[in-house]
């Protein structure tokens, strides 16, 4: 039996069905990119409003090329189970906020017109780095950003909305970019200068795109999870999420319409964004990246595998407290030594099996703004950062093919850095002058001697 409509009333004892008739609410947001952590994050909270305060907030899931997330999900009538795991257990409910899934490549005509919905007020993404189409130097790439790109089915919807008088987008970034509102405002506008110049005004006037935080551990599910879930809740769940209990969404407020009272269910709104933004990206964030190669490094296969080990944990330690957290402004009320705390303990989890590999995908695109800002902060300072050197070193060795396939949209660029350079001097091709990862951060020659002591 799989989880379905038509099965709601077969959960086993114990799982939370949705605490609302679906069919009532309609779709209000158009998400990109739904993967587990949408599911396990946004969905969630949004699933929570419609059951406490009702609303048209339904979420229409949009994969930009895979289909494999709707072929989970279709036949499950858009639900699926969010599994929360910790020391004590594990605890399911099922999610009803997705009303269905489609792939953007196969499914254009109707996307733009969900996009282009009177209903329609709020456009989310988890698109990951990559998926915002960015050249080395951070401005839109035209070549990445093609027609199968955010921005081209965004485009074609904005002009329809603008030619029917209705209201602007928000346009709502979840993505671990540092400034992600101000990043998808300042590529969208790039996108639409070029392909539709005569809708850039309207843009900037009637659509809007507030900057967010967001956390929570989220492990690729794995087949062992899908069986334990069956059992768990009593029927088959081809989407189930396995997450952590830990959930944080901080978000700007400045929307261009309506939008759920996520605020009343554990979001925070907020004017300044960034304090809580920096801290999660170098105190949370480098450490993960930092972990994921340094933990492969040494055999670990799991985040709380590679914690635990007495010769990791000193350098995270170090990383998070003595170097993240003296390069941040903190805001008022934010405790980041106690921020540091929080994060071990839920690194030391070991319910979660949060797979290093998984993290270690796309460096290129994650330690700029995890790494290089806070070793540029302390360089200003005439400082060094041991700690995070030696997870470029690891990362160095990762790209280079060490622990497997490289898994990164510049894989075969920094591969070339490597054959042409060698280990004395890759690290200096890949960061310094015209280098891929140039620009945040020039290492010193005290730096690079330390690099390469370690590759």
């Amino acid at each position: 039996m799989r989880l379905s409509n038509a099965n709601l009333a077969a959960l086993a004892s114990g799982v939370t069905p949705p605490r609302y008739d679906r069919e009532a609410h309609g779709v209000g947001i158009v998400h990109f990119g739904i993967g587990a952590f949408h599911r396990a994050h946004m969905a969630a909270y949004t699933d929570d409003v419609m059951a406490a305060d009702g609303g048209d907030w339904r979420i229409l899931g949009v994969s930009l090329r895979s289909p494999g997330v709707r072929d989970q999900m279709r036949p499950q009538d858009g639900l699926y189970s969010l599994v929360e795991r910790s020391k004590s257990g594990s605890k399911a409910h099922i999610i009803g906020a997705v009303a269905d899934v489609l792939v953007a490549s196969e499914e254009r005509q109707r996307l733009i017109a969900a996009l282009a919905a009177p209903k329609t007020h709020i456009v989310s993404f988890t698109i990951t780095e990559k998926g915002y189409c960015r050249a080395p130097d951070g401005s839109l790439d035209l070549v990445l950003a093609d027609d199968r790109s955010a921005y081209s089915y965004l485009a074609e919807a904005l002009a329809q909305r603008r030619d029917a008088g209705l209201p602007g987008l928000t346009l709502l970034s979840c993505d671990n970019l540092s400034g992600n509102g101000g990043q998808l405002a300042r590529l969208m506008r790039a996108y639409l200068a070029h392909h539709a110049p005569d809708l850039t005004d309207w843009f900037d006037s009637h659509c809007a795109c507030p900057s967010t935080m967001v956390d929570r551990i989220v492990p690729a599910t794995t087949e062992e999870d899908r069986s334990e879930i069956q059992t768990l809740i009593g029927m088959r769940d081809e989407a189930a999420v396995v997450t952590e209990p830990f959930s944080q969404w901080v978000i700007e407020d400045n929307f261009a319409g309506p939008r759920p009272a996520w605020e009343k269910h554990g979001a925070q709104m907020t004017a300044n964004v960034h304090a809580f933004e920096n801290a999660k990206l170098r105190m949370l964030n480098g450490a993960h990246s930092a972990l994921a190669y340094l933990g492969l490094q040494r055999g670990h296969e799991f985040v709380h595998q590679a914690i635990a080990d007495p010769e990791l944990r000193p350098a995270i330690e170090r990383l998070m407290r003595e170097e993240a957290a003296t390069s941040l402004v903190p805001a008022e009320g934010q405790d980041l030594d106690a921020y540091a705390d929080a994060l071990i303990e839920r690194f030391r989890n070991p319910a979660l099996n949060h797979r290093l590999i998984q993290i270690a995908m796309d460096g290129s695109q994650k330690i700029p703004q995890r790494w290089l800002e806070t070793l540029a902060a302390h360089q200003a300072q005439g400082g060094q950062c041991p700690a995070i050197i030696s997870a470029i070193a690891a990362w160095l060795l990762h790209i280079r093919g060490d622990n497997g396939i490289v898994d990164d949209p510049m894989a075969q660029t920094l591969k070339a850095a490597w054959e042409q350079a060698g280990a004395s001097q890759v690290a200096k091709a890949i960061f310094s002058g015209d280098g891929p990862l140039a620009g945040t951060w020039e290492p010193t020659a005290a730096d690079l001697e330390l690099i390469n002591a370690k590759l």
